[in-house]
């Protein structure tokens, strides 16, 4: 449900000495979300219900934090310049577009359990929240799964066939679990129509076991997607995609163009000032060798 892992030659998950630890956590934060997305559900069977939406907001935090922090690391391999989208289109529908839209399908399904969470606290004074509650527990999958859909567009060129693979153990897993969640809270909806209820009766079985297969889904996603990670640390630099289209161009001669004035001046002093060392000057006898010499017979 996320990307978590770049194929490109310029990932960037941290300073540059730690980036393949960034990428591990990155991937490991992910796994751990999914874990306590699947103890969340489970938990709802139990009789203490309400303490399990805190799990599922927990979880619901962890994944959008992952989320977040995977698109800045995107966006600050190619220095943040937007521009170079319309050169390569990957950059749009991957680099870009998955992760932002995986936040906001998180923050939109954070929303709506904290709205259940709401209810169920403090009784029927919010049960005008009942509505948005439904509707956000819908745009939320939605949301994961155009943003698994756009991250089917992946293109490996330069990848063999093993590392497809793996990617691809990652993407069918997110996108089965987007469809999951999706049809869970779309037929929650139509159970709910016409019915006066309120906090955790919002969510019936169906909402609950589909969640649950979801939230598999996306553990077992999520565990190759850390396999994959392990996988593209040991890719050379060689193998690994480069920017399409003129980006790569505009991006070398972008980052060419950014040496300050002040430091560009310094260093035509010093160039200066070497080439006049280098020019050394006659050698002159001085005025008082000149004078013992005429003394001498």
């Amino acid at each position: 449900m996320v990307k978590l892992a770049s194929a490109r030659d310029a990932r960037v998950y941290g300073p540059r000495g730690s980036r393949n630890r960034g990428e591990y956590i990155n991937a490991g934060l992910y796994l751990f979300a999914t874990v306590v997305l699947l103890g969340g559900f489970v938990a709802l069977f139990s009789r203490e219900a309400k303490s399990s939406l805190v799990v599922l907001m927990m979880a619901l935090l962890l994944i959008l934090a992952a989320n977040v922090h995977d698109l800045v690391a995107h966006l600050a391999a190619y220095d943040y310049r937007l521009g170079l989208m319309e050169y390569d289109l990957q950059l749009v529908l991957v680099e870009f577009a998955v992760p932002l839209l995986q936040a906001l399908g998180s923050l939109l399904s954070f929303l709506g359990i904290l709205f259940l969470f709401i209810q169920e606290e403090k009784g029927y004074g919010y049960s005008k929240l009942e509505k948005h509650t439904l509707n956000m527990l819908i745009a939320g999958p939605v949301l994961w799964l155009i943003g698994s859909i756009y991250n089917s567009c992946q293109i490996y060129e330069r990848a063999d066939s093993h590392l497809q693979i793996l990617q691809q153990s990652v993407h069918i897993p997110f996108l089965m679990a987007s469809v999951l969640f999706m049809t869970a809270a779309i037929l929650n909806r139509r159970e709910q129509a016409g019915v006066d209820h309120h906090g955790l009766e919002l969510v019936g079985m169906t909402w609950i076991w589909l969640g649950i297969f979801g939230s598999l889904c996306l553990v077992f996603g999520g565990f190759m997607n850390v396999v994959k990670v392990f996988k593209m640390q040991q890719v050379d630099g060689l193998r690994l995609e480069k920017l399409r289209g003129g980006a790569p161009e505009r991006l070398i001669q972008a980052r060419e163009g950014q040496i300050p004035f002040l430091l560009e001046n310094h260093r035509r002093r010093r160039q200066s000032a070497e080439e006049e060392v280098k020019v050394l000057p006659a050698s002159t006898t001085p005025y008082k060798d000149v004078l013992v010499g005429q003394s001498q017979p």
